[in-house]
């Protein structure tokens, strides 16, 4: 049984971004400590907690939950942004981890959700990902949350969710919101293929790099960056990338600044060149490389025959392909044609 007094150190919430972590580990070491013993004495009643969500002030009761790990979407900003489903999943799970209990206690106070958030992060995964796996193991449900976002994108959840799928759990995904996703539809860049890189390299020679590699990606990507660095990685795009490659910078999604900055790289990079004051989440989405011109039939046909003097037939084809960007089939086809043409 994953018997809530067993895994007190759950409780300890270690901040993720606070400079002076000691302070706030030893208050939820406190108050941690405090539920477990009002817990042995019968105070708290943990197990027989009224599993319900309160919308408008009607508490809606949430329904029993099949064992499993559920991977719940919160907000990124917009506490509205949540769904029925996460909200009946919070409030019914028999487990609730999350990366920080003080961020997801807003949300669960919000709609009166009375199920106890226990801390899972990059600091204890090691100590509570185990004891996660354990309740399953029992035939517990366990919701898990990120501080914003859909859980396993660019946090340690991943790992639970492998473990979980490697242990023979059954693992639900509950969707919601998105930044990546807000930041896509709402910069104005094609939308048909896209690719999200994660977090870009703090370092400017590995951001350099890891521009170069995705340049020619025929997708619109899309990265996470802070404030603070935003300036450099439009620089280092700008440069890489060119500068009449459009972008769009995506601040503060559903929050009450939300701000979308879109133009090229070039006039993106001249804007914070300026010295902008930069604060908030920000998603980095640039636009896909323009295609290249189709080459005319001549230079087409000069290709295919250049290159067949010096390899077979297919071979041919295959890097006429590459070179030109037309379809393989059509230009080995075409190349037939030219040497029947030139045997007779």
């Amino acid at each position: 049984m994953f018997a809530l007094p067993q895994i007190g150190s759950l409780a300890e919430a270690l901040p993720l971004t606070h400079k002076d972590r000691a302070p706030a580990q030893r208050r939820a070491k406190a108050e941690g400590h405090t539920v477990l013993e009002k817990q042995a004495s019968g105070e708290t009643q943990t197990n027989e907690r009224q599993k319900s969500y309160r919308l408008h002030n009607i508490s809606v009761p949430a329904r029993p939950l099949e064992p499993a790990l559920y991977l719940v979407a919160t907000p990124i900003g917009n506490l509205s942004d949540i769904t029925l489903r996460a909200l009946e999943t919070l409030a019914g799970a028999d487990v609730l981890a999350c990366e920080d209990t003080r961020v997801t206690r807003v949300l669960l106070d919000r709609y009166g959700i009375v199920n106890r958030p226990y801390a899972y992060h990059e600091y204890n995964a090691n100590e509570v990902g185990p004891k996660l796996l354990a309740a399953l193991d029992d035939g517990k449900s366990v919701a898990l949350v990120s501080d914003a976002g859909t859980p396993l994108v660019s946090d340690p959840g991943y790992r639970l969710g492998q473990i979980a799928i490697e242990a023979g759990h059954r693992v639900v995904p509950i969707p919601g919101a998105s930044a990546p996703l807000a930041a896509l539809v709402g910069s104005g860049l094609p939308n048909d293929a896209f690719l999200f890189a994660g977090f870009l390299p703090s370092k400017d020679k590995a951001r350099r790099d890891r521009f170069a590699e995705l340049a020619h990606v025929p997708a619109t990507l899309m990265f996470f960056e802070s404030p603070h660095r935003i300036a450099a990685a439009i620089v280092a795009a700008h440069d890489v990338l060119g500068g009449e490659r459009r972008a769009s910078v995506c601040r503060e999604l559903t929050k009450t600044f939300e701000e979308f900055r879109r133009g090229t790289l070039a006039e993106l990079k001249a804007f914070y060149d300026e010295g902008a004051t930069v604060k908030g989440e920000i998603v980095l989405v640039i636009g896909p490389p323009d295609a290249p011109a189709a080459p005319e039939a001549d230079d087409v046909d000069a290709i295919l025959l250049k290159l067949v003097k010096d390899m077979p037939t297919g071979k041919a084809a295959t890097e006429a392909a590459k070179q030109t960007g037309l379809n393989r089939k059509d230009l080995y086809d075409r190349l037939l044609e030219l040497k029947d043409r030139n045997e007779t």
